[in-house]
């Protein structure tokens, strides 16, 4: 089965309609199944996302907005401000969850030599979650250098999207990290260090739903910008750059989904091949 875009963010992008796509972006997201099914199915890895009231994006989008209001002094705030606030905090969070995950778990993982899991275990369980880390921090200060500007915004992601291929690799490789958590879970030391880990860094919310991150955000830019385009005048200079910055994301959710229906089209021929020789 394919992705989904599995929960979209809160606020701005709540008032998102279905029909506010094209047909073939509204195909995109219906197509892909959510990403959620196999972690909420098992509820002993504890794996459910749960709301946590320190991590919601509407404190760090007040603190923003406040910020906003004293940097400009008519004190207005356009509907269009806050999507590029949408955009630049929520990527904040979410490089900051990627840092928790790389500094306050893989990193811990490897420096505990004594923890019985295998080097390809945790290849399996975090993927190519650095590479994306240093990706997305470099992001993120491109973004901050926008000055609140949508088309310096949606420039970013032009100027990128070579890069975003990285996601193709951490997408097709999620069903492998849910798989390598779940025998963790089943081994009652690993288990304990997770619990245990989790609770040092005062998180409500457990690993995997960090892990799932990256497949919810690189489905969701093109989503942001499209917001960017509903409250953009057409006819205003910049516009056809926002534009390409909406085909761009939006084939890169298509690029990761067909990316991942190949991979495991190849692994049922595998698993077929195998089966056959074993008759």
């Amino acid at each position: 089965s394919d992705f989904t875009e599995v929960q979209r963010p809160i606020s701005v992008v709540s008032t998102i309609s279905s029909g506010s796509g094209s047909s073939r972006e509204d195909v995109l997201l219906s197509e892909i199944p959510s990403t959620g099914v196999p972690i909420e199915d098992n509820a002993d890895l504890e794996l459910t996302p749960a709301a946590d009231p320190d991590e919601t994006q509407g404190t760090s989008l007040a603190q923003a907005t406040t910020l906003f209001l004293q940097q400009n002094s008519s004190n207005t705030l356009t509907y269009l401000d806050r999507v590029v606030m949408e955009i630049i905090e929520t990527e904040r969070m979410y490089v900051r969850d990627l840092r928790s995950i790389v500094e306050d778990y893989l990193a811990h993982i490897i420096d505990s030599g004594d923890l019985p899991i295998k080097p390809e275990q945790v290849c399996a369980l975090f993927g190519n979650i650095e590479d994306i880390y240093e990706f997305n921090s470099e992001l993120l200060q491109s973004l901050d250098m926008c000055d609140n500007d949508p088309v310096a915004i949606a420039r970013c992601f032009v100027i990128k999207r070579e890069y975003f291929d990285i996601y193709s690799q951490y997408c097709t490789n999620y069903p492998n990290s849910v798989a390598a958590l779940t025998d963790c879970m089943r081994n009652k030391t690993l288990a304990k260090f997770f619990r245990e880990r989790q609770a040092a860094l005062k998180r409500s919310l457990p690993l995997g739903s960090y892990l799932l991150k990256p497949v919810q955000r690189i489905l969701k830019y093109h989503l942001l910008l499209q917001e960017i385009a509903k409250h953009f005048d057409p006819e205003e200079e910049g516009y056809e750059v926002v534009e390409e910055a909406i085909y761009t994301m939006t084939g890169v959710a298509w690029y990761i989904n067909d990316m991942k229906r190949k991979h495991e089209h190849a692994v049922r021929l595998q698993v077929s091949c195998d089966t056959t020789k074993g008759m």
